[in-house]
């Protein structure tokens, strides 16, 4: 019987809205069908000699699919680029069965070989985008792949340097004792505090039985495999992953007020990723400036990637 409430009816309109985009929906087999990707992509049979469109791959954050995380950016940014949108593993449609724990870099591991498998052989390189977790993971894909396969990358609202005492921070501001408690609400209380943490300006009031109902339908699905990502985290642990600068220009996006990763921490990413990485804030937003600005967001992505060409005066 399908799911009654709000929370269906509104992912229902967000994938219309990839539709509307030209995206078609696909579930990519990888690893000898060990890994499954759900994503939306360009449609198949497009390449560089019928669409000169470059191709932009898009990541989100941790919490909802991507239908819900990009949707205000998938109409105007399909306009200019071929969008590979896919759900990292353990969101949406996407899984493994491998028996590791599955790490951010893991998780890049799984978009390039969707990449390998979706962007026609020989196209020109693609572009990454991350929001957040995204963030996280558009690191190690640029690092994985090299320059020669990524052009350029977007780093949004993602502190690729946090460590256990940013955890114990956003932990006193979320007041939690555990990240999966801020990370993967079970209750609406748990979904308001959230939606406060993520939004510089939340709505002044959304009734329990709509946060009920977006806990059941976006955070009761594969809750321990979720977990096991929030543990699996490899930043902050110096035995496992250094910061590097990147060897592709790098855009990092942050809102003024993100309350899960203070803008303090946008400074110091911006200069650990070396001297082809630039800073821009967006004013009046939190964590989510994909959905509190769309507009300017989606301005600052067309800019860093499509830049202007140069003068020959």
């Amino acid at each position: 019987m399908p799911t009654l409430g709000i929370a269906p009816l509104l992912g229902a309109y967000f994938r219309r809205r990839f539709a509307a985009a030209g995206l078609v929906e696909a579930s990519v087999p990888l690893d000898g069908g060990a890994t499954t990707v759900h994503c939306w992509r360009f449609p198949p049979g497009t390449d560089g000699a019928t669409d000169a469109r470059p191709v932009l791959v898009l990541l989100h954050g941790f919490g909802p699919p991507a239908t819900w995380q990009w949707r205000r950016q998938v109409i105007p940014l399909s306009r200019r680029f071929r969008l590979v949108v896919p759900d990292l593993l353990f969101f949406g449609g996407s899984s493994t069965s491998a028996a590791a724990r599955v790490s951010e870099a893991h998780q890049a591991e799984a978009v390039a070989k969707l990449v390998a498998a979706v962007v026609p052989p020989g196209a020109a390189r693609v572009s990454v985008a991350g929001t957040s977790y995204g963030g996280f993971v558009a690191y190690h894909v640029a690092r994985l792949l090299g320059p020669g396969a990524v052009e350029r990358v977007v780093i949004a609202s993602s502190d690729l340097l946090k460590a256990d005492a940013d955890d114990r921070a956003l932990l006193r501001r979320g007041g939690a004792e555990r990240v999966e408690d801020v990370m993967l609400p079970r209750s609406p209380e748990r979904m308001r505090r959230l939606l406060q943490l993520a939004y510089h300006r939340p709505r002044r009031f959304t009734p329990g039985f709509v946060l009920r109902d977006l806990v059941q339908y976006l955070y009761s699905d594969k809750v321990e495999e979720k977990k096991e990502l929030i543990k699996g985290i490899t930043l902050g642990n110096k035995d496992k992953f250094q910061l590097t600068p990147l060897a592709q220009e790098v855009l990092v996006l942050w809102g003024e007020h993100d309350q899960i990763f203070p803008i303090e921490k946008a400074f110091e990413v911006a200069r650990k990723l070396g001297p082809n990485a630039r800073l821009e804030v967006l004013k009046d937003t939190g964590h989510m400036p994909q959905e509190e600005d769309p507009k300017r967001f989606n301005e600052a992505i067309l800019n860093f990637l499509l830049p202007a060409p140069k003068s020959s005066l």
